[in-house]
């Protein structure tokens, strides 16, 4: 059997960042296997995120945008970032860059195999890697299975957030490639939250993103926003991404056993109530390696506060049962708080004061009536999809 001081099941974004972590650190000498069913070749996913301030990954950052706009049927505005950046990575891009740097560690061995069950141990873990087993100190587990996240449906929202994505390329200039589209809510919204987001590289290539909340045509979507919104009827699609988001306010477990601890998804680093996850796991990742080198164990990593838990349910509880609603409610928001607010709530970071400003500037009803349906009657509603 091998025998390593730290395994991670699961080599996409949170464990390669967690590895990545890990010997950028004191504990940069330990024995670390990374395992993935996947060679990590393709480019699978884009990672956006906004960041005032540099991160371990600037060198693979693909496009950066100091503008964003907002579209809605009241309100369209173009908004100056400031001190803030829109960022994005692609997922290929991350994973050589990340690949590469533990390649050159010789305590570190990156495997390609099905992780078929993890056992586990009072001083360390069994990982089971098609009939093989390792022995780990520590494992941190990111498989994640949609099926099988849905527990106490009656007390917790389960919301699937569809996104499909062409690159699109035009034979004329057709986008500013200085101003990302963040939000555009100008699509039919057919009783659900639906809009699209423009990431432009050039003047004649972007990545746009359809978002929804149940199974559509999203092809038919995409070809209808390029034409009749963006004025685009020329292009040819050049690559194309999609993929399932879960949003939920169910609570995750980080601690799967004495050994083992779950990361990304599995350890619900899925911001509920907007799909956003990269800085999370990468808050997440440091502060896994500060718990290991401070309390000799992984566990002690803060949770969400219970004020944005309690908001993550409430906007869930309106997405599914007032989905249509929710896009005054973004153009309530886009209109009455500058963008450096909006960005700190939804990183969790705003003070009290700002807390206040923000639930002040949203329309009531919807939240008033959410919150009487969780707290007072326990209802949750679970929508199709």
């Amino acid at each position: 059997m091998s025998q390593y001081d730290f395994i991670i099941a699961g080599g996409g974004a949170a464990g390669l960042s967690l590895a990545y972590h890990l010997l950028h650190s004191p504990l940069r000498d330990r024995s670390l296997l990374v395992v993935d069913k996947d060679a990590k070749e393709r480019n699978d996913r884009t990672f956006a995120f906004w960041a005032d301030r540099p991160t371990p990954f600037d060198d693979v950052v693909y496009r950066s945008w100091n503008q964003l706009r907002f579209a809605g049927d009241s309100l369209e505005k173009v908004i100056p970032l400031g001190d803030f950046r829109y960022q994005m990575i692609r997922s290929i891009d991350y994973y050589q860059f990340v690949r590469g740097d533990l390649s050159t560690h010789p305590n570190v061995k990156l495997l390609q195999g099905r992780v078929d069950r993890i056992d586990d141990g009072d001083e360390g873990a069994r990982v089971w890697v098609e009939d093989q087993a390792y022995s780990g100190q520590w494992v941190f587990d990111s498989r994640f299975s949609l099926p099988n996240s849905r527990p106490e449906p009656n007390r917790h929202h389960h919301l699937c957030q569809h996104f499909k994505g062409w690159v699109v390329e035009t034979p004329g200039r057709a986008f500013d490639p200085q101003i990302a589209t963040f939000l555009d809510f100008r699509t039919p919204q057919k009783n659900e939250m639906r809009f699209f987001y423009v990431l432009p590289f050039s003047e004649r290539q972007a990545l746009v993103e359809f978002v929804l909340f149940s199974p559509d045509d999203c092809n038919q979507a995409l070809k209808d926003y390029l034409a009749d919104t963006l004025g685009i009827t020329e292009y040819r699609v050049v690559a194309r991404e999609g993929g399932i988001n879960p949003l939920t306010d169910a609570p995750f477990p980080r601690k799967l056993g004495r050994r083992i601890m779950a990361i990304g998804t599995l350890g619900g680093m899925v911001k509920p109530s907007s799909g956003y996850a990269f800085t999370r796991i990468q808050a997440d990742s440091a502060a896994m390696v500060r718990s290991l080198l401070q309390k000799g164990h992984p566990f002690d990593v803060p949770a969400s506060p219970r004020f944005y838990r309690t908001c993550d349910a409430l906007m869930l509880h309106v997405m599914a049962r007032h989905g249509a609603q929710i896009k005054p409610i973004f153009s309530a928001m886009f209109r009455n708080n500058p963008i450096e607010r909006i960005f700190r709530f939804l990183d969790e970071a705003t003070s009290l004061r700002e807390n206040l400003v923000m639930m002040a500037s949203l329309p009531p009803r919807l939240f008033v009536q959410a919150w009487f349906e969780l707290k007072i009657l326990g209802r949750v509603h679970q929508p199709i999809g």
